[in-house]
């Protein structure tokens, strides 16, 4: 129901009250003058539409532009455009046009749609995927949730995701360091099935320290031992963390099959929890890749190899 009915309804309800208490008790139970009350009592003929409002539109617009006027103003408006109005004003004045800018405007706007700017769509770079395992490998870190803990201490799970294969790695430490992501490295290397060419993380300061205030010259342990094996590092754009989103979509799955069930004790115990799930999670089918494992494409590229 509209507010126009709804109105009509209500005033219905005012007459019904007042044939029955007269105007005075209308008044004040309705809030309203007693002139009000006569103008609709008299209006109102039995129907719903007759205590409806009526149009509001004056009956004459004896100050609107003539049609020579509007003649005038399309004539100028087709020669000089609408991105200079006041140019077209002036002109218009010289032509004995004697109406106020803010008048020629409105009718201008009337006339003519606004003109409508084409959105420039941003074209998103295209993504150069990796063309074969160990191209680039994803790196990050969860916190271990503190649920699972039955010591009470704060664990992280370091995990490395390979761009081409979807092949991972992780392990778990008890502290958020760049010694742990060096050790951490040099597990993936010792551990992967394939060379690493390229390192990409994000700007944590377990990874690099480019981000400090007050910059350090020396590099971090993660960095220096990257170098030291030839392998090339990449860092994100800041606050962009879809940009390592094969190994954050990882993280999110690593939540729902292995920490909603996980219960450790102390770190021993977690990293001999990890490494059965971090076997077992290579042979676990994903849609990205048409319904295959990582083990299942790495062998391809290694019979092609």
């Amino acid at each position: 129901m509209d507010m126009v009915t709804q109105n009509a309804y209500h005033r219905q309800r005012m007459l019904e009250y007042f044939n029955n208490h007269g105007g005075t008790k209308t008044e004040i139970r309705y809030k309203t003058s007693r002139k009000t009350i006569y103008k609709w009592a008299a209006r109102y003929d039995g129907t719903m539409e007759s205590l409806k409002d009526k149009s509001h539109r004056p009956k004459s617009h004896p100050m609107q532009h003539t049609e020579e006027e509007l003649a005038l103003i399309r004539r100028y408006i087709k020669r000089n455009g609408r991105k200079d109005l006041i140019l077209t004003f002036q002109k218009l004045r010289e032509k004995g046009y004697s109406r106020h800018y803010g008048s020629f405007k409105r009718v201008v706007g009337r006339m003519f749609k606004p003109e409508e700017k084409k959105k420039v769509k941003k074209k998103p770079k295209p993504y150069q995927r990796a063309e074969y395992p160990g191209q680039k490998v994803q790196i990050d870190v969860k916190y271990v949730p503190n649920d699972c803990v039955a010591n009470g201490q704060k664990y992280y799970q370091f995990t490395a995701v390979d761009e081409c294969t979807r092949y991972p790695f992780r392990e778990m430490y008890d502290e958020h360091s760049t010694y742990s992501a060096k050790d951490f490295l040099m597990k993936l290397v010792f551990n992967s099935p394939f060379p690493i060419r390229k390192a990409q993380t994000d700007n944590g300061t377990e990874f690099t320290n480019a981000l400090l205030v007050v910059k350090a010259k020396h590099k971090t342990l993660f960095e220096q031992a990257l170098l030291d094996m030839g392998i090339e590092y990449q860092r994100i754009r800041i606050a962009t963390p879809r940009h390592n989103g094969k190994v954050e979509r990882q993280h999110r799955t690593d939540g729902l099959r292995f920490y909603s069930k996980l219960k450790m004790y102390d770190l021993t115990d977690g990293r001999k929890q990890l490494a059965v799930y971090n076997k077992k999670s290579r042979d676990y089918i994903m849609t990205c890749l048409g319904f295959k494992s990582p083990n299942q494409i790495l062998e391809n590229y290694q019979a092609v190899m």
